[in-house]
Order: structure tokens, then sequence, then C-alpha cells
């Protein structure tokens, strides 16, 4: 039985983090270019108007129009604020709040977006649930496309 200390483990490891020269950094960021989280916010705003139109031309009921169009706001209010929040700059020596800023918008659209879900039989005539969904659902899955669409642009 042999017996190493314990520092001997890692010494035989290769580190398995390699700097990027400035070469492959600018390769890097041509291949991944950043997304603005307000452009995704616009995407989906475009994606709720045409969903609430297209129900309302489907079914030809205006409680399923709004009922899709208010699911659809329900994902694009708060994410606009959120995207608003994220863009406020930090002071100098507050970079440590930039996660605690982060994770406090994140809870802030979240509770804005129960609340109004729980707003929507008092606001929303004709409320139809599942069309409220429907938007719901759709509108906050578009940021897929958007993200993909976005970066393909670029």
């Amino acid at each position: 039985m042999t017996t190493s200390a314990p520092g001997d483990e890692h010494a035989a490891e290769e580190p398995d983090f390699k700097p990027l020269t400035a070469e492959e950094a600018a390769e890097w960021r041509r291949r991944n270019p950043s997304v603005s989280v307000g452009r995704v916010v616009k995407w989906q705003l475009v994606v709720g108007v045409v969903l609430a139109a297209l129900v309302g031309l489907i079914t030809q009921r205006a409680g399923w129009l709004w009922s899709v169009a208010y699911g659809a706001a329900a994902v694009v209010i708060p994410a606009a604020l959120f995207a608003r929040g994220l863009r406020m700059q930090l002071g100098a020596g507050q970079e440590n709040l930039a996660m605690v800023r982060f994770f406090g918008l994140e809870i802030a659209k979240l509770v804005l977006t129960v609340v109004l879900l729980l707003l929507a039989p008092l606001v929303v005539p004709g409320l139809n649930w599942l069309a409220l969904v429907l938007g719901l659902v759709v509108v906050m899955k578009t940021y897929w496309l958007a993200l993909w669409l976005l970066t393909r642009s670029e």
C-alpha cells in the first residue's frame, strides 16, 4: 500500500483551463454574438400580437383575442421591466451587487406575472383561461426562436 501527500494528486493533473489568445477570443465573439434582452422582449411582443390577431381571426371571439393578448402581456410586461432593470448601471465598487440585482429582478418578474394572472378575471371581459394560457406559454417560449433568429442575423 502506498501513501501520498494530499497535494501530490493535484500536482500530477494538468489544468483544464487554457486562456484564449486575442485572435481566438475575437473568433469566439464573432461566432457567439451577444444578444440584447430588450431585442428578445421585442420579439416576444411581436409574437404575442400576431398570435392574438390569429386567434381573434380564427375564433371570431373577442374574449379569446383579449385572453391571448393578456396572457402574452403577462409575460412581456414583466420581461420588459426585467430588461430595463438589467440596463441600469451600477456605480463604481458595486460590481458585487450584480447577482443580487439579477435575482431581485427575477423575483420581481415572477411576482408581477402572478399578480397579473390573478387580476385577469377582473381585467379581461369574457376571459377564456385556455386562450390566456396559450398566449402565456407561446410567448414565454418565444425566446428560443428570438435567440436563434437574432444570433443568425448578426
